[in-house]
């Protein structure tokens, strides 16, 4: 078992530290873990909603524009579903000490993508140029 890394309240990455030192590496883990509990929060919230608001509504526009309401918000947990799935495997590939370096190059992602994006996994160039072939190949 890894020893308690020490972490003030304001720390933030710098780029004059070594590249995913302890520290960093306990910010991004205590980050993903914070964005995963709001996730399950907020479906926690849905389950309970949808389960309260199951009354028979007389009116049909009244009616449809709940179960519109309803499917959209389905739809926005099955995204963070799987958005749950992606920090699950940042989470991972912490443990694993393969958190910060591209999947395609190797290379560092840089601190300020993985403190907007903790869930990337390419470098922002490797992703540039993976949307490239991927809109070629869609458009072909």
């Amino acid at each position: 078992m890894k020893a308690e890394v020490f972490l003030p309240e304001d720390y933030q990455p710098a780029e004059d530290e070594p590249f995913m030192n302890d520290r960093q590496l306990e910010y991004f883990r205590r980050k993903l873990i914070a964005w995963k509990d709001d996730i399950l929060e907020g479906n926690k919230d849905t389950i309970e909603g949808l389960q309260d608001n199951t009354r028979n509504i007389p009116d049909v526009a009244d009616r449809a524009s709940e179960e519109t309401d309803r499917a959209l918000e389905l739809r926005t947990r099955d995204r963070e579903r799987k958005l749950v799935n992606k920090i699950d495997s940042a989470l991972r590939r912490i443990e694993e000490g393969e958190f910060g370096y591209c999947d395609k190059t190797g290379e560092p992602i840089s601190l300020k993508r993985l403190n907007a994006r903790p869930i990337a996994t390419m470098t922002l160039e490797a992703q540039e140029r993976h949307e490239r072939r991927e809109k070629v190949h869609r458009d072909s």
